[in-house]
């Protein structure tokens, strides 16, 4: 009996689930007389049940104070948004007092400095070249070429306008005075 109480204890004892293997268990509970084995299986029977009934009492107690922490939060008007709304908002506080956030921050503002400034270099050297460009003589008189050809387009375009302007004006004088004047119309004369 002291045999079966010093295995009993042995397999009772276990430290937690997964611990030991199964082949272990299996081993201690092969060499077990059949008594033995039976009533170590009456014990393991007994505590499932004591533990299924504490999970149960447990699970009675937990729906119970749940409830009752839901009528508390209705009564102080917390709905399920403002928790939703709280959760997010300390998360994302969380997130942004993290090292790994402050660190990327901080690169992040320390690239767009650096490339706000190469953008503005070459910005300022494209200005600069423009400008060079505009001070060049070969601009200047590309520039004066632009400006003569422009003018010559220009005094054609608006002369040949005003010639074709004046050309309907004499269509419509000749128009005008076709309308005014009547022709004369021969008188008859008796034959001889």
């Amino acid at each position: 009996m002291e045999d079966s109480s010093y295995n009993s204890g042995k397999l009772s004892d276990a430290s937690p689930v997964g611990s030991i293997s199964s082949a272990e268990i299996a081993n201690e509970f092969s060499g077990l007389s059949a008594e033995e084995q039976t009533a170590q299986r009456e014990e393991w029977s007994q505590e499932l049940a004591r533990v299924e009934e504490e999970i149960t009492t447990l699970r009675t107690v937990l729906q119970s104070k749940m409830r009752h922490a839901s009528e508390l939060k209705r009564k102080l008007g917390i709905t399920v948004w403002k928790e939703i709304t709280d959760d997010v908002s300390q998360g994302i506080k969380n997130v942004k007092e993290s090292n790994v956030y402050q660190k990327t921050e901080s690169a992040i503002k320390t690239t767009a400095g650096k490339t706000t400034s190469v953008i503005g270099g070459i910005a300022g050297k494209m200005t600069q070249k423009l400008t060079e460009m505009k001070q060049s003589d070969s601009f200047r008189s590309f520039e004066e070429r632009v400006g003569s050809a422009y003018e010559n387009v220009r005094s054609k375009v608006s002369s040949r306008s005003s010639s074709v302007q004046s050309l309907s004006d004499i269509q419509n004088d000749e128009r005008r005075s076709s309308v005014t004047t009547p022709t004369a119309i021969p008188e008859e004369k008796p034959i001889p």
